[in-house]
């Protein structure tokens, strides 16, 4: 579970994707928090995290075998996260229960 968290390659399951998600939403608190101490390091921290949520919603697109694009769709995150992936291989790659 999370191989190369940064790269929007291959696919990745909901669990992953949900487990990804509230990594993002306590990082995106703490963050926060430090805002006000510290307010020009904010984008520098900001940067890293944004990039790690792009990138496994875009595996978790690919595991719906759809395009990263997808996932800029308002509350599509929540098919993201409730939706079970496509069975088998797909043009993305080989299904992350297949290969476990």
């Amino acid at each position: 579970m999370f191989v190369d968290p940064f790269s929007f390659n291959w696919r990745i399951t909901r669990l992953e994707y949900f487990m990804s998600f509230v990594i993002y939403l306590l990082a995106l608190g703490l963050i926060g928090t430090l805002a006000n101490l510290y307010f020009q390091w904010l984008l520098i921290l900001f940067i890293p995290v944004i990039w790690f949520l792009l990138a496994q919603g875009a595996k978790r697109c690919h595991d719906l075998d759809r395009n990263m694009l997808w996932q800029l769709i308002p509350f599509y995150i929540l098919w993201m996260i409730f939706a079970s992936g496509t069975s088998g291989a797909n043009k993305y790659g080989v299904s992350p229960e297949d290969s476990e």
